[in-house]
């Protein structure tokens, strides 16, 4: 999964705000309602998990089965939330997250070489795959939309978020997390 763009710095700063969001979800679901609660967890998990993949130390030493382990683990994580409780758009999101993290676990570096590149490389392919590319386009959407809402109101039907209170946290915090997959995903 890792470039060398999120090496060093980059990666470590990534895999802080990534473990700082997981945080304050765990922290926001011990006090939700049950279909927040369930969101939370969901975003806490995927934080965790994304805070993980980016250390740029930990993969290259990782044993080769760990993909797959973390492949099956978020894998479950999206099973999970398609049938959670809360609104079907944030169910989505959360199987989307999962699918993005399964796929950048089944491409992360196994002993120091991308799975993804040396695939690509041998069937001689060139680009962005097709799913790494509609994953992209997703988030970047996402990220768009996300961040547009935390400065003016958001459709009918969508709650506004009021600044300095719970809501306006956990959208900046999802916000922030739909950029760092979006960053994860450009660098595999």
């Amino acid at each position: 999964m890792h470039h060398a763009a999120l090496s060093g710095f980059p990666g470590w700063l990534l895999a802080a705000l990534c473990a700082a969001v997981g945080g304050y979800c765990l922290l926001r679901a011990r006090t939700g309602s049950g279909a927040e609660r369930a969101g939370m967890t969901g975003d806490a998990v995927m934080g965790w998990g994304m805070a993980v993949m980016a250390v740029p130390s930990l993969m290259p030493v990782l044993p080769g089965w760990s993909g797959a382990l973390f492949g099956a683990v978020f894998a479950a994580a999206g099973l999970g939330a398609l049938v959670a409780a809360g609104a079907w758009h944030q169910r989505v999101h959360h199987a989307v997250g999962a699918l993005a993290m399964v796929h950048m676990a089944l491409a992360m570096p196994a002993g120091g070489h991308s799975a993804g590149s040396a695939r690509g490389a041998q069937a001689g392919v060139t680009g962005v795959p097709l799913l790494t590319g509609a994953l992209l386009a997703y988030f970047a959407g996402y990220v768009l939309y996300a961040g547009a809402t935390l400065v003016t109101p958001p459709p009918a039907g969508f709650p506004a978020p009021v600044p300095h209170t719970g809501l306006f946290v956990t959208r900046a915090c999802r916000t922030a997390m739909g950029l760092a997959m979006l960053t994860m995903l450009a660098a595999i």
